[in-house]
């Protein structure tokens, strides 16, 4: 069967965006070209700049899309979890296949160093971190927490804390961020008479 020229560019497309994932996290946002990703890719380099407007652009989209598969992976615990106990296991629970040298752990830390500078990358990230805030805002907000827009910013906050910790160092993991988050949730929610 003959691919069509349409197909032909999106796997040229996904090609460039899956090396530059992997460049991003072995070389640094700054340490990637475009010779270096159209090789990775197996492509002649001119099809980056065919298929992006620029090299910004091409990092700009796989890094982002690597944040929107990972938000889109929440949706899953989200629906299973009862109560913010179960939530915070399961989300920190994703964290723990990660380590200090995890590619997706290096590309996010990468990512936001980047957005700093780059005011579409910043807006690009922060269209899906708003995302993720509003999902856990609303969960939060349908199972009566008092202050779910904050609780979420801040929850999601030390979320990324601990990915952009472990990109330092194996320190400060899943497992023992897990104990401490919920004391500090616990202290300011505490249980219901009767509850655990």
């Amino acid at each position: 069967m003959v691919n069509t020229a349409a197909e032909r560019g999106r796997e040229v497309r996904r090609r460039l965006t899956g090396a530059a994932v992997e460049l991003i996290a072995e070389k640094g946002w700054t340490g990637v070209h475009t010779r270096v990703v159209a090789e990775r890719a197996g492509v002649a380099p001119g099809l980056v700049h065919y298929h992006f407007a620029s090299l910004q652009a091409l990092l700009t989209e796989a890094a982002v899309g690597v944040l929107r598969e990972a938000v889109a992976g929440m949706g899953p615990l989200f629906d299973a979890a009862t109560t913010p106990d179960d939530l915070l296991d399961a989300i920190l629970g994703t964290l723990e296949r990660y380590a200090s040298d995890d590619p997706a752990s290096l590309l996010v830390s990468e990512a936001y160093l980047a957005a700093t500078r780059d005011p579409e990358l910043k807006r690009a990230v922060a269209e899906v971190v708003d995302d993720f805030r509003r999902d856990l805002t609303d969960w939060l907000r349908a199972r009566g927490e008092a202050t779910p827009r904050e609780t979420a910013m801040v929850l999601a906050a030390a979320v990324d804390g601990v990915v952009l910790h472990q990109a330092l160092s194996g320190d400060l993991t899943a497992a023992t961020a897990r104990p401490v988050l919920r004391r500090m949730f616990r202290s300011a929610h505490p249980p219901e008479e009767g509850q655990p």
